[in-house]
């Protein structure tokens, strides 16, 4: 008897729903392929479509409108996808393209319609957002002061970059511009910072590359990878970008700080030149559409820090731009320059001489400059680019054979020496209160005595000697973010202790191999 009430009362519940339902008459606007190639749709009809608007062609098959003509349609396809053809019908949605956003797409590596691309599990999420968005106002957005550290000291010694700022990375292929990123999201580890990696046109062997970098360093945790290879369509090369800035706004909303990396601009360029020229636009210099200069500033316009009163979330850029043969007047590097916060320029022919990261000074600037800086780190990184530049002036007049006086060959030593210091390898980042400290023995050559060759290996004995018996010092520097006089005391104090440990030591391995007639 109890079964049957159940049931009964199940049964009531779905008479209710079905009395309750009423039938509604939707209309939607439908138009028919004309033309079919290459990822682009020209449509017949749809007489009320908007600009951006997606397009439903039946399946899981969608599209997006982005040429609207008298009596057709122009739409680039967002599905790899050889199923249709002349005839079929598309109909209007009234929606734009979203993707899912949260915190279960950290560690993950999807495609620019948010699906999956490493084997797990699928993404569900209940909230979207839509890929196109206004940048936020200026009254909502707040100073770039808070300093976003990179771990690479010729980096936050001399163009420090601040949250909420955009920095384009500029150079060659092959000169160090991925690792240089990659190296900045490794060092976020730890300092709640979400980065969001953008591989755009890239090589499958590449982005898988820096997956593994990232694995490995524990940053693939915190970081979101959306990745459209150079095998994939333009359209879906196009709105990478897009995609990849609207997972990170989520982020940014929410009050975290967030740092997105678009790997590269110059192929975004390309994949939209392409989609343009199919749609038959009028084309510009270098073949780029008129407004090539617009889809790149809309998107870098929505990186930002926002004011306390819209949560004091960051959003921070850095935007690569590939240059040919150094060219940076090109049509795309000249425009992203335009618009971004500063440039590190990345040079081959540093790259090729050993000077790693291979940036030029000269050429690179951060327009927050020391707004984005500690006081510590602004404190003993003043002088350091005029004295790099005085240097490379030096160098290049010692190349005529001059002879040279005791003060010239002072400052080439220093120069050489501070040009050692700045080296940095791969996925090693360093902290602020080692940059502190390493800028603070060079700057007043305390390292005079020591060969060039030498000067990392001397540094690097010099960490562990503070690690070991004055951990406290960098703890200090780190934790108040100031380099008082007393710590700059300091310094030379244990600097001079440890250059008393090593000279003993080698007197002490000397004496030894004396001893043993050498073979010690």
């Amino acid at each position: 008897m109890e079964t049957i009430s159940v049931y009964g009362s199940i049964a009531e519940e779905l008479k209710n729903e079905v009395r309750a339902f009423r039938f509604e008459n939707k209309l939607s606007d439908a138009g028919r392929i004309v033309a079919c190639g290459d990822g682009v749709l020209t449509i017949a009809g749809l007489p009320n479509v908007k600009n951006g608007e997606l397009l439903y062609l039946g399946g899981d098959k969608y599209a997006l409108v982005m040429n609207l003509e008298r009596d057709r349609v122009g739409a680039i396809l967002l599905n790899d996808t050889y199923e249709l053809g002349e005839g079929d019908i598309a109909y209007s949605t009234g929606k734009i393209v979203g993707v899912p956003v949260g915190d279960m797409l950290l560690g993950r590596v999807v495609n620019p319609l948010g699906a999956p691309l490493d084997g797990g599990k699928p993404i569900v999420s209940k909230k979207y957002r839509p890929v196109e968005a206004p940048a936020p106002a200026i009254f909502d957005r707040a100073g770039v002061n808070d300093p976003l550290l990179t771990g690479i000291k010729a980096i936050d010694s001399m163009i420090p970059i601040g949250k909420g700022q955009r920095e384009l990375i500029i150079g060659d292929r092959q000169t160090g511009k991925t690792a240089l990123a990659v190296d900045t999201i490794i060092n976020q580890r730890g300092k709640n910072v979400v980065c969001v990696y953008v591989a755009i046109g890239q090589k499958i062997a590449s982005v898988n590359s820096v997956i593994h970098t990232l694995k490995n360093h524990g940053a693939l945790d915190y970081t979101v990878v959306v990745c459209s290879t150079a095998s994939e369509s333009a359209p879906l090369q196009y709105i990478a970008p897009y995609t990849g800035t609207a997972i990170a706004e989520e982020f940014m909303h929410a009050g975290r700080d967030v740092l997105i990396v678009y790997d590269d601009l110059s192929k975004h360029a390309v994949a939209y030149r392409a989609i343009s020229l199919l749609l038959k636009r009028p084309s510009g210099r270098e073949a780029y559409p008129g407004d090539i200069f617009y889809i790149h500033s809309r998107l870098l316009e929505r990186s930002a820090k926002l004011s306390e009163a819209q949560g004091g979330g960051s959003l921070t850029a850095l935007p690569i731009i590939e240059t040919l043969a150094g060219d940076i007047s090109a049509s795309i590097p000249t425009n992203v320059i335009s618009i971004t916060d500063g440039q590190i320029y990345l040079e081959s022919e540093l790259f090729r001489s050993g000077v790693r990261p291979a940036v030029n000074v000269g050429l690179s600037v951060s327009r927050v400059g020391g707004a984005a800086q500690c006081k510590a780190m602004k404190k003993v990184s003043g002088k350091v680019r005029l004295d790099l530049a005085h240097y490379r002036e030096m160098a290049q007049f010692t190349q005529f054979g001059a002879e040279l006086d005791s003060s010239t060959k002072a400052i080439l030593g220093k120069g050489a020496r501070l040009t050692e210091i700045l080296k940095q390898r791969q996925a090693s980042p360093v902290s602020m209160s080692h940059t502190v400290i390493a800028l603070t023995v060079m700057m007043n050559d305390l390292f005079s005595d020591i060969a060039v060759r030498d000067v990392n290996a001397a540094m690097d004995g010099f960490f562990d000697f503070l690690e070991a018996n004055h951990p406290d010092l960098p703890a200090r520097i780190e934790e108040t973010q100031i380099l008082t006089d007393e710590d700059e005391g300091l310094i030379r104090e244990y600097l001079s202790a440890y250059k008393g440990n090593v000279a003993r030591i080698s007197d002490e391995i000397r004496a030894l191999q004396e001893k043993s007639g050498g073979k010690a």
